[in-house]
This record gives C-alpha cells, structure tokens and sequence, in this order.
C-alpha cells in the first residue's frame, strides 16, 4: 500500500489544521480516529498547497463542495451521482449551473465507486448519510441499458455499514419497480445487525432506505411546458403507489414553487402576461398535498424556484420568462442575486409562494420541510 492510499493515524491527523475553514467544521470534535479516517479518505495526501479540501473520492463525494459548514452544516455525508447532466431537460434545473447539458455515463464507473468502497473500508470511516443522485436522476432512461443506479446500490449493500441513510431523488420511480429494484430497496431499509446505528434507526423508526421522488405539478400541461423530457405526472403517481404499496419510504419533493396567476403587481397580471404556462395553482397543490396524505409519504419537500446563470449556453425561453417575472415582482426592479442564482425577494417570496403552501399542508396535517432543513436532518 502506498504513502497515497493511506497514512498512519499521526500522519492524517498532521493534514487537519491545512483544512479549509469551510470544511473545517466536520473534523472538530471527533476522536482522533475517525479525523484520520476522514483525512484519509477526503483529502488529497501530497498537495503541497498551504489550504487543503476533500478532493479525493471518485464517485462517493463530499457531500456540497459549495457550502460552507456554517451556514449549511451538512456535516460528513456523500453525494453519489451514477450518471452526469440529465435526460429531462427541466427548464429551472439548479444543476444547470455546473453540469453538462446532455445525458451520459461516466467512464469507468463500476471500476471507481469499487475503489472509493474499497478505501471506506481500509481508513475505517465511520458511516454516514448517502444520497443519489442530487445532480442527475439515477433511473433516467440510460438506466435500462447501464444499471448503474442498481451496481452502486448493491455496493453500498455490500459496504453498509460504512453508510447510515441511502436517500434515493428520482423523477422516475415507476422505472425502479418495472426493472425490479424494489426487493434490493428493502433489503438496504433495515440497518443490518452489527451497524454501529442499528440500534438507533429501530428505535426512532427512522428507515434506512428512502425514496424521493419530485412531483412538482399536478397537471401535464405544466409539466410539458416546464419539464419535457421528465417523466409524466401519472407515471410519477404510479410509481409512488408502487413504492408505498412494498413498504418503501417516500418523500415527495413539490419542488421547487412557483409563483401563480394572479401575481401581486400593480396592475394585477398573470403567468401568461409573462407568456408562461400556469405551473402550480392552489388546486394544484391542494391536489398534490392531499396526495401525499394519502399514499403516506413521510413528509414534503420545497423550496422557491430560482434562475441559475448556466454553465453553458443561454437559459431556455421560460426561465428568460421567469426572469422578466422576478424583475416585475421585485421592488427594486432587480431579483436578489446570491449563490448563482436570480431569486425572489424574500418577503414576496413567503407571503405570494410560501405561506399559502405551507397552509395547505397544515390543513392536511402533512409535514413539510424546507429543502435545505430536510437535507441536514436525514441522519
């Protein structure tokens, strides 16, 4: 084993005060095994820069390169994304911003996230929460052919207890029960015997497995207008029912909200005035909510849609719309720019998206979080 692929405990610990701040947060606190073992895994050994972060895993990531630890206390969990950009073409897509436009595999895949369970084995890193896929969907069309959603599942299976909670973010879960993955979800539900959390996930209740799936409009026309090349509302609710029927977990993402017809401008105007299909009426998300209910998901999932500047190209012709929207609705003239992204004024955004929806939940006693509370609070 070489100098590269793992370091003595005194070694690793050596690499934690070269932590960037941002990330810094995740190593305080902890024994000094487990700092190695992160060290180990995350940072990249022979850098001679003065500022290090985690750099070194090839498909079981560091969870949010972006954020920093204190305003988005992530903490130490893994994003897995089996494929990069995505079939589906939505037109608001976060990852727009730093994914490629096209679908497609990535090489070697099997050979790599093979190598990064390997290392979480060898450093001994204690578990944590994975997610697939927060930047693709996993069981996009390409799925049927590569397999790669099932090939990491089953790695993780195979490694589990070098993981706590597997969240699964689909636009598709009706592929998921026509190829037969349902049986391989229930196994990774149940934190095997042994698991260093076993005991805690049973008695809070908590599943070890869990599906999200986004189901942000309740009419097809929205969806074609907004989302084209994603799965169809029906088929979405068709393979809710099928996850719930088995006993799987799921949370429903009516994600991200839009503004609806009438907007609050001064005159009263609507979506259409801004040549844009009405996305989300209150009947509209009356009707998904009460969805929820009904199929027991475990809560749901939003947050505001926003206006990402994107890698390449210009921004398709609805969020161009979009922007006009936000420059009308913001005092200003000027929608708040932060993290890369164009975003409502937060006291329109509230009163004119949030409020209204987080009514019609209470009025259905369905929970909902707000996408970055449900993120940090999956253990």
């Amino acid at each position: 084993m070489s100098t590269l692929d793992a370091l003595t405990v005194q070694e690793a610990l050596a690499l934690v005060p070269r932590i960037d701040p941002k990330y810094h947060a995740v190593w305080e606190g902890r024994p000094a095994a487990e700092q190695a073992a992160l060290a180990n895994y995350f940072l990249p050994h022979r850098s001679a820069k003065p500022m290090i972060g985690p750099t070194r895993p090839r498909v079981v990531k560091w969870y949010c390169p972006f954020g920093h630890q204190h305003s988005f206390p992530s903490g130490h969990r893994y994003c897995i994304n089996v494929y990069t950009g995505c079939a589906h073409g939505c037109a608001y897509c976060y990852a727009a911003a730093y994914e490629p436009e096209a679908a497609n595999s990535k090489s070697d895949f099997e050979r790599l996230i093979d190598k990064d369970m390997a290392d979480l084995e060898r450093f001994d890193v204690p578990p944590a929460p994975g997610h697939m896929s927060n930047s693709t969907d996993a069981l996009q069309p390409m799925e049927e052919r590569l397999g790669h959603c099932r090939y990491a599942l089953e790695r993780i299976r195979a490694h589990r207890r070098r993981f706590s909670t597997i969240t699964l973010l689909t636009k598709n879960p009706l592929l998921a029960a026509k190829l037969g993955y349902i049986g391989l979800f229930k196994e990774l539900s149940v934190l095997p015997p042994g698991h260093p959390r076993a005991a805690e996930f049973q008695a809070k209740g908590w599943p070890a497995f869990q599906v999200e799936v986004t189901l942000e409009f309740w009419r097809d026309e929205a969806r074609a207008f907004y989302a084209p090349g994603a799965p169809s509302v029906q088929e979405r609710i068709e393979g809710i029912r099928a996850l719930r029927a088995a006993g799987i977990a799921v949370v429903l993402r009516i994600d991200p909200l839009f503004p609806r017809s009438p907007l609050p401008t001064v005159p009263a105007k609507g979506m259409a005035d801004f040549g844009l299909c009405e996305a989300q009426t209150l009947d509209d998300l009356d009707r998904l909510v009460a969805f929820a209910g009904e199929v027991g998901v475990r809560h749901v999932v939003f947050s505001l849609v926003k206006i990402v500047k994107r890698r390449r190209g210009h921004a398709p012709e609805a969020m161009e719309a979009l922007l006009r929207l936000y420059r009308a609705l913001s005092p200003s003239g000027q929608p708040v720019w932060r993290g890369g992204s164009w975003r409502l004024p937060e006291t329109v955004a509230r009163a004119h998206v949030v409020e209204p929806f987080l009514g019609i939940c209470g009025q259905h006693g369905v929970q909902a979080k707000f996408c970055m509370h449900n993120l940090i609070e999956t253990p």
